[in-house]
């Protein structure tokens, strides 16, 4: 079982272009820069989501 989600800088780094190009039309508006930080700032809150569903799975098993 996955205990922490821990990504690698180069896996983040790799997550945050597909981000970016997943969503170039909404991210336009933003220099690259920013950009940048937004997809870093998704990135982290699906992490720290995830961990807070495994935590969640862990003492209550939900059925698949």
């Amino acid at each position: 079982m996955i205990e922490v989600v821990d990504l690698t800088p180069t896996r983040r780094k790799q997550l945050q272009t597909e981000i970016i190009s997943t969503f170039k039309e909404e991210m336009q508006a933003l220099n690259q820069e920013l950009q940048q930080i937004l997809a870093d700032d998704l990135i982290t809150a699906f992490q720290n989501r995830l961990e807070t569903f495994i935590k969640i799975q862990r003492k209550r098993p939900m059925k698949h």
